[in-house]
């Protein structure tokens, strides 16, 4: 990841206020070249002034090593360079504070009257050193040349510096803002990819409970009659042959039938899978998502069971065994895909449990077509104790209640289960035409 400006002032690798050891060296270096320059010109002082050189000289090696705090203390080094202006000393000085003054974080008016100052300061002593230099050497260039070479030198050890350390602070601004930036963003997309994760892993939860769903709705019916068949097989073998052979065919008939759309699931996923392998590599996760995708698509709205199928369906139940009677009210008609085969699963579903849970009650498959729903439901009468100590003991998975109810309500449709008054049990739901 990037560094942001919180994170560089906070990541110190250097002495004191200095972040680098770099930045150390260099304003020592700087320093003590100012400390030389200004004990150098610190004795032209003292013999101007009449002062011991040694005290010019401590002095200008005192006021030049203020440039070791320019960093820390920009508006003290600038005040300090227009001090000593009048003792035409630390120039390097001053050029380096008005860099750095222009180059830091202070607003801008302190900038400017700062700069203004010095500029004054150096214009004055500029003007006063230039005729002096003039009237001993005794040269005459015209009135014009001493401010001309004042406002000149003046000038010129202002404006550069100070020109040069907005544009260094401006630029260092701006890339300590596209640093910033850039961490938001990576933060931003990092983000994102967590969010992405867990909406696919969301949705790989979702369509392994759809495949589930699926595969329960397929394969637990036809099953559960096998196993009703098997149980009927067994108590007739030796009694009734003939009956015993008819059996035996229907459990051959409901096993190829659950072994045809059981092969037809798995052919769709492994299709699903190997036409995405082609196009492009793609992860395992995303194969399996997508596969179960295409799969419960194709079960919902290709190859599906369709409401004209109910007879049929009931047909089967009865030649198991169950007492079970079908009543259609109103017109029928067409439906879209996924309604026609969510209302089939529901009646599909509660005849599978009144096999496991009610062998030999009476039941009552009631449809009924209205102008702008479609409602079904299923009733089973208390089973008869006999029946229920012959059971042929089907195992519960405890979920169609829970996949029925999921299939209508993403319908919009309203779901109701629970046992009736007389001790049976009632499934009931209504699903929206639109």
């Amino acid at each position: 990841m990037t560094t942001t400006g919180e994170d560089q002032a906070t990541v110190r690798g250097g002495p004191w206020w200095w972040t680098r050891w770099l930045s150390a060296a260099l304003d020592v270096g700087l320093a003590v070249a100012s400390a030389v320059e200004c004990a150098f010109e610190g004795i032209r002082f003292a013999r101007d002034a009449g002062i011991p050189l040694a005290a010019g000289i401590v002095f200008g090696v005192l006021a030049g090593s203020a440039l070791l705090v320019r960093r820390q203390w920009p508006i003290a080094v600038v005040l300090v360079s227009i001090a000593i202006t009048p003792a035409q000393m630390g120039y390097l000085m001053g050029v380096v504070g008005l860099y750095t003054l222009a180059a830091s974080e202070l607003p801008r008016r302190i900038i400017a009257s700062l700069a203004g100052m010095s500029l004054v300061g150096m214009l004055i002593v500029m003007f006063v050193r230039v005729r002096q230099d003039m009237a001993h050497g005794g040269l005459d260039l015209g009135d014009w040349f001493v401010p001309f070479a004042s406002i000149t030198t003046a000038i010129g050890m202002t404006a550069p510096p100070l020109l040069l350390g907005l544009y260094v602070g401006a630029r260092r601004r701006l890339m300590e803002s596209l640093r910033e930036r850039a961490d938001s963003l990576e933060r931003e997309l990092q983000l994102l990819a967590e969010r992405a994760e867990e909406r696919a892993e969301w949705a790989r939860g979702e369509e392994r409970t759809r495949i589930a769903r699926e595969m329960h709705d397929v394969v637990a019916h036809r099953v559960s009659l096998m196993v009703v068949h098997a149980a009927a097989l067994q108590a007739v073998a030796r009694k009734d042959p003939e009956k015993a052979v008819k059996n035996a065919a229907l459990v051959g008939d409901m096993g190829r039938q659950a072994l045809t759309e059981l092969r037809e699931m798995l052919g769709v996923l492994r299709s699903g899978e190997g036409s995405r392998r082609a196009q492009q590599p793609v992860p395992l996760a995303a194969v399996g998502m997508a596969a179960a995708v295409a799969a419960s698509r194709v079960v919902d709205e290709g190859d599906g069971p369709w409401l004209s199928e109910l007879e049929e369906l009931v047909g089967q139940s009865a030649a198991a065994g169950m007492v079970v009677a079908l009543s259609v009210e109103g017109d029928v008609r067409s439906y879209a895909a996924e309604i026609e085969q969510t209302a089939y699963r529901v009646v599909q579903e509660a005849l599978t449990n009144v096999h496991k849970h009610a062998a030999g009650a009476k039941t009552y498959v009631r449809v009924a077509h209205r102008v702008s729903e479609i409602a079904m439901q299923v009733e089973n009468e208390p089973p008869p104790e006999l029946a229920s100590a012959s059971s042929a003991r089907l195992p519960s998975g405890g979920n169609g209640l829970v996949g029925m109810k999921e299939r209508v309500t993403g319908l919009g449709g309203v779901f109701v289960s629970g046992p009736t008054d007389a001790g049976g049990f009632r499934v009931s739901a209504v699903i929206p035409a639109a």
